[in-house]
């Protein structure tokens, strides 16, 4: 399994990616035309042929021997620039009265574009027939998350200072967002899934013009609803704890439509992007049999042909990785070539 740019020859295969995301994903939504820009404005950004605060990385996991892609991760350079970016942050109001010798604090939800020109990591997700345990399934979705902080840290001239991540948020067991049924209905004239995709394919700027501008108060909210606040989808919740062992954390932004988590960090605090580091690789003769719980990740340091993959061994003393010849030819890499390397399993 390796890590790629997207492809113009991969859109088939990113429609079928599109279709197994289910309701919430809102950044892949099923349309043929908004997939194919997608990999234009994608082939543009790895050839740095756009300014770099309007660069979506759009990268795929692919199986080597069938060529089928396996999933999907990207990473936008700066969001808010050319359409608003909206979240509610959680805020409190505090009420008093002197003469009755009360005090109240009360929970609120403020409509907010706080995350302008931050890079956002998104898109993540692994089909369900390349999870599981088997050996070559072992993983795959550690990659997919990882090997983004390797690309932000090779290149890191090309990204702000904070990155941040959102979580699909809260749905019950008929697909229905109980935040959205409480809150968002009442606002937008369309249901969930249409809102959804309308947001998916650009088009968010209905979101400022319709929902409300004062705060609310989430005591008006049903039990139901406040209980989505800051809680994450049971398929997101691996995603979410690897984000957080990297050093992202919640600091109370939510998806306007969900109530999902946004987590959040500066880029030079992320484990992955302060622990990784360059070598020189040599390769040898012969292969090797992965291990069942890969430790070592690799990346190259070119854009416009990046990869990332698992390799067996890491670096020596000298800062020397050694590869066999599936491995470099994996990587796209040959004797003498840097790669960005990290050891998943230090501490932080």
């Amino acid at each position: 399994m390796r890590i790629r740019p997207i492809a113009e020859g991969d859109l088939s295969e990113l429609q079928k990616i599109a279709r197994e995301t289910g309701v919430g994903f809102t950044s892949l939504p099923d349309n043929r035309e908004f997939l194919s820009a997608k990999i234009d404005a994608a082939v543009a950004a790895f050839e740095q042929r756009t300014p770099a605060d309007r660069r979506n990385y759009f990268f795929v996991l692919e199986d080597e021997e069938s060529g089928e892609l396996a999933g999907c991760c990207a990473i936008e350079g700066q969001v808010g620039r050319e359409v608003p970016f909206y979240h509610y942050r959680l805020g409190t109001l505090a009420h008093s009265s002197v003469q009755l010798d009360l005090h109240r604090t009360i929970d609120t939800l403020f409509l907010s574009s706080d995350h302008t020109g931050d890079a956002e990591v998104a898109s993540l997700f692994l089909r369900p027939g390349f999870r599981g345990k088997e050996r070559r399934h072992q993983r795959n979705g550690a990659l997919l998350s990882l090997m983004r902080w390797l690309f932000m840290a090779e290149f890191r001239d090309q990204f702000p200072d904070k990155v941040l991540a959102e979580m699909r948020g809260v749905f019950d067991e008929r697909g229905k967002s109980p935040f959205w049924e409480c809150l968002g209905s009442h606002f937008f004239p369309l249901d969930f899934d249409e809102a959804d995709r309308l947001t998916g394919l650009g088009q968010k700027s209905f979101i400022g013009e319709l929902m409300p501008k004062f705060p609310i108060y989430t005591p008006f909210l049903s039990d139901a609803a406040r209980a989505c606040i800051g809680q994450v989808h049971r398929d997101t919740r691996p995603a979410l704890a690897m984000l957080k062992k990297e050093g992202l954390r919640w600091e109370g932004y939510i998806d306007i439509f969900d109530g999902g988590p946004t987590v959040e960090a500066y880029i030079d605090d992320v484990r992955a992007v302060r622990k990784s580091r360059c070598c020189r690789v040599e390769i040898r003769s012969g292969s090797d049999t992965p291990p069942a719980r890969p430790r070592w990740l690799a990346a190259s340091t070119v854009m416009a042909d990046f990869r990332a993959a698992w390799v067996t061994h890491g670096p020596n003393q000298e800062d020397v990785l050694t590869l066999s010849e599936a491995e470099a030819r994996r990587l796209g890499v040959g004797t003498g070539d840097a790669l960005r390397v990290l050891d998943t399993e230090e501490s932080s």
